[in-house]
């Protein structure tokens, strides 16, 4: 059975944020999600979702060397057996805990961009993530991220977000914007605001809008400057509550959970452009082996499924899913089996309109800058080629220079 952009959107008004009962989120959905529900058809619109490896990703153990012997080398503990590498060509297979992203380098949707970093790189977790968040140095004025310009150039989305962040931390630099308000949703719980009690919600939903979002619940100061709206969305909400539709099983964690929303979120219509989330725990320093196995496998599931899901309800062409983390870890192993801040390191773009494979030239383990990779590719590159060719904006504004774009997308 063909599935409609209409019934799709008709489901998810159903769902109420589907799937509420397996994930805790109440069947009252907010305004500026549901008054997508009345909007025209736009499959054409494209959507980026970000995914932040927080702490710094060991790159070699994830694209993995296995051909090279300074490989082993380096790590004749940590190193993984060529034997159980996830071959992806002659040189580089991926961890065995990414046989998800496998699957989507096999289907033609995934992207490699190796060896990605930037000129005197920073080994502070803070420093280095501000710099990917804004592409500027802590002596350059830092008012707002990458993403958050980027927002800024865009005109009114018809009362939808135009960009969201889920998640219990701080909201990233990245979507900081001078004039569009991003909301944080830090619980999921947070979906259902007064849960099925719509007297509750229309008390809550009826009070003064604060003069400024509250900082524990942003998403609920954003959503109280359209009070009569949001009350009249969900009731239309609440008389068609239902499961959201989808074969696909998401992973049982919290990443997992975030995506499958996200998912629903696009089903239901929206013009939100920019959906952010993170994952913690790279911060490998010791023991690395069974914590790193364990992140990776939840990303690589929690992305893969979330593919499927948006492939199987005719979405797949028109998200973007960009993975990256804000350094790469040292080549050599530490002495208590881990491995310490780095520099370059890849980055991974998954979707229906890329163009496939493995971009750019794998780092030396050989020719290295104080025991870390060297560089390849600018992180700005990666960044002027989202803009320009997925986003359809002009980059040099936002990223403040000119950076020459790769070949990323069909």
């Amino acid at each position: 059975m063909v599935i409609t952009t209409t019934q799709s959107r008709r489901r998810f008004l159903r769902s109420s944020i589907g799937g509420a009962t397996a994930i805790g989120i109440g069947a009252a959905i907010p305004a500026c999600f549901a008054e997508a529900a009345e909007s025209s058809d736009r499959s054409a619109e494209r959507i980026l979702v970000v995914v932040q490896m927080a702490g710094g990703n060991d790159g070699l153990n994830t694209v993995v060397p296995y051909a090279d012997d300074a490989y082993r080398a380096a790590r004749p503990k940590l190193g993984i057996a060529a034997s159980d590498v996830l071959k992806c060509n002659d040189e580089v297979g991926f961890h065995p805990s990414l046989s998800g992203l496998q699957e989507l380098l096999q289907a033609g949707k995934l992207a490699v961009v190796q060896a990605v970093g930037y000129d005197q790189p920073n080994r502070s977790h803070f420093e280095a993530m501000d710099i990917w968040h804004t592409c500027k140095r802590k002596e350059e004025p830092r008012e707002d991220g990458w993403l958050g310009r980027f927002l800024d150039t865009q005109s009114a989305t018809g009362g939808d977000v135009p960009a969201l962040h889920l998640g219990r931390e701080q909201q990233p630099f990245a979507v900081l914007s001078k004039r569009v308000h991003v909301p944080t949703v830090r619980e999921l719980a947070e979906f259902q605001l007064r849960g099925q009690d719509r007297k509750s919600l229309q008390t809550l939903l009826s009070m003064s809008p604060p003069a400024e979002p509250t900082q524990g619940s942003d998403l609920l100061g954003f959503l109280q400057s359209s009070t009569s709206a949001a009350i009249a969305a969900s009731e239309r909400v609440t008389k068609a509550a239902q499961e959201y539709e989808s074969s696909v099983s998401y992973p049982d964690t919290e990443l997992g959970q975030k995506l499958r929303i996200i998912a629903q979120l696009i089903d239901a219509g929206l013009t939100t452009k920019i959906y952010y989330v993170q994952l913690d725990g790279f911060d490998t320093h010791s023991q690395q082996t069974p914590a790193h196995t364990s992140l990776l496998r939840e990303w690589s599931d929690a992305v893969s499924a979330l593919l499927q899901d948006l492939q199987l309800h005719d979405h797949g062409d028109r998200v973007c899913v960009m993975t990256f983390s804000e350094f790469g870890r040292r080549v050599s192993e530490n002495a208590s089996e881990g491995t310490d801040h780095g520099a370059a390191g890849p980055m991974f773009l998954c979707g229906g309109g890329l163009k496939a494979g493995f971009i750019g030239k794998r780092a030396s383990l050989t020719d290295l800058q104080d025991g870390d990779l060297k560089h390849n590719i600018d992180f700005r590159q990666v960044y002027a080629s989202v803009l320009k060719d997925w986003l359809k904006a002009e980059p040099k504004g936002i990223l403040g220079a000119e950076y020459k774009t790769l070949p990323l997308f069909a």
